[in-house]
């Protein structure tokens, strides 16, 4: 398989949970503004949602670049971080549908979690493939904020769970502004490696 292949493949996945993250959002009964307050939990969902999918789908796309060559491990590495992926939708409405309960929470921050830890093991297969003196190896470095990130979801899982899920909210919005800047790591390495 080629690398093109690959990421036309990994798009159109993202694509497609991004278009079922908003049919979760329902037409308001009424004309109002006041009609579109029961909306808000589903729609604070979707925004923190479609903000991670586009997260996962910039810096998807960066580590993409640095591949040379498509291994069946990578592939399936990438198939295991789209499965996970593929969950967001599901938990996104049944948090915003509750309000952002508990339960519906953790599993959330436990998705994001299992995610992040798949994103990890997609590096880790390309680097491991690619060799250690490469320049993605480089640019990987000491992934302070991938590891940052998972660490992160797991205090956000225990928060919820064993004091409040507005704890597990907040640490999932620290997340995601941590990563609405754009890692540039990977591409200055590869322009280097030019």
């Amino acid at each position: 398989m080629t690398k093109g292949r690959l990421e036309a493949f990994s798009d159109g996945v993202l694509a497609i949970l991004i278009t079922i993250l908003v049919l979760e959002l329902k037409i308001p009964h009424g004309a109002t503004i006041e009609s579109l307050k029961p909306l808000l939990p589903v729609f604070s969902g979707y925004v923190l949602s479609f903000l991670f999918l586009g997260i996962y789908w910039n810096n998807h796309h960066h580590l993409l670049h640095a591949i040379k060559q498509v291994r069946a491990s990578i592939l399936w590495a990438n198939l295991h971080l789209l499965f996970w992926l593929s969950l967001i939708p599901f938990v996104t409405g049944w948090m915003g549908e509750n309000h952002f309960a508990r339960v519906p929470t953790a599993l959330y921050g436990v998705v994001l979690f299992m995610a992040g830890l798949a994103y990890w093991i997609l590096q880790t297969v390309i680097l491991a493939d690619h060799g250690c003196d490469s320049s993605f190896r480089d640019a990987i470095g000491k992934d302070f904020k991938g590891k940052a990130s998972v660490g992160l979801y797991v205090v956000a899982i225990l928060g919820c769970w064993f004091i409040a899920p507005w704890i597990a909210w907040s640490i999932f919005i620290l997340v995601a502004l941590m990563w609405l800047i754009p890692d540039k790591r990977i591409e200055a390495a590869l322009k280097k490696s030019l």
